[in-house]
């Protein structure tokens, strides 16, 4: 039996893979090990294991602090953010990748601007729109501004995407008496399953951890965020870092379930076509 030799790229590879797995799970050990310490052994020993189990920071977190009223908030925002930016996105990149001119072209940049230029840039006149919509201090301000700042991602993703489909597909659907709603929604969106689920991890995240805009646009305490409300654990003087990170541990969890669950999603859509009936 022939050995395998060893390069050396592979090692280097296996190193480099290794060190980044080190750098992005080695906070999320700490977030965890510290949700679970009283503050002051946290304060004593930072680093260590917790030697007694403390679930406090999860009980108060659950039972004491209108737990589901931002729980609500949160999911709805990020929810209702994600779905109609997805579609948005969609639309747009179908009638780019189908049709050709300077227009196209312009409109291509015009949009791909969106993720280059940050949004918070635009804070005071996103303020003065909104307060002319009457959205200023309402969950439908967040989302027009989470929706704005998804699509361009969305759009850049899903036109490659669309170009790489046949236009010979839509005609013949066409002919076959299937509208452009149906050839997107019947024909292209499975095709594109998996950058649809690259597009709704990707774009999650943000919205879901955002602070910023909420802390901006939002007054009232009944429509605060779930991200949102866990800064007002920060004091000024003393800081509960068992509650904190109970918080932070929970909101993590949320983002790794979406994660798996819209990670099945794309596998899906890459072996959909992999094996013929």
């Amino acid at each position: 039996m022939q050995k395998k030799k060893i390069r050396i790229s592979d090692v280097v590879t296996y190193v480099i893979l290794f060190a980044f797995a080190f750098i992005v799970i080695a906070p999320l050990f700490l977030m965890v090990i510290t949700s679970l310490k009283k503050t002051l052994e946290f304060m004593k020993f930072p680093l260590d294991l917790p030697k007694e189990i403390c679930l406090d920071g999860f009980k108060t977190v659950f039972l004491e602090h209108n737990f589901m009223m931002y729980l609500g908030n949160s999911v709805f925002v990020s929810l209702i953010s994600l779905a109609v930016s997805l579609v948005m996105a969609l639309a747009l990149a179908y009638a780019l990748g189908r049709n050709k001119g300077k227009w196209v072209r312009r409109l291509y940049v015009y949009f791909l601007a969106g993720m280059i230029v940050p949004i918070r840039l635009g804070v005071l006149f996103l303020n003065d729109m909104l307060n002319s919509l009457h959205l200023l201090n309402t969950h439908w301000g967040l989302i027009c501004i989470y929706t704005a700042m998804s699509i361009p991602f969305g759009m850049y993703i899903l036109t490659g995407y669309v170009k790489m489909i046949p236009a010979e597909i839509d005609e013949a659907a066409t002919i076959d008496g299937c509208t452009t709603i149906g050839v997107i929604g019947r024909i292209i969106l499975p095709l594109i399953r998996p950058a649809l689920a690259t597009v709704a991890i990707y774009n999650f995240l943000p919205i879901w951890n955002d602070v910023y805009f909420p802390l901006v646009f939002i007054f009232d305490e009944t429509k605060k965020t779930f991200m949102l409300h866990v800064t007002m654990f920060f004091g000024q003087y003393s800081k509960d870092y068992n509650l904190i990170f109970s918080a932070l541990t929970f909101a993590a969890g949320v983002s790794l379930i979406f994660y798996v669950f819209a990670s099945r999603q794309l596998i899906k859509g890459l072996t959909a076509g992999a094996l013929k009936g």
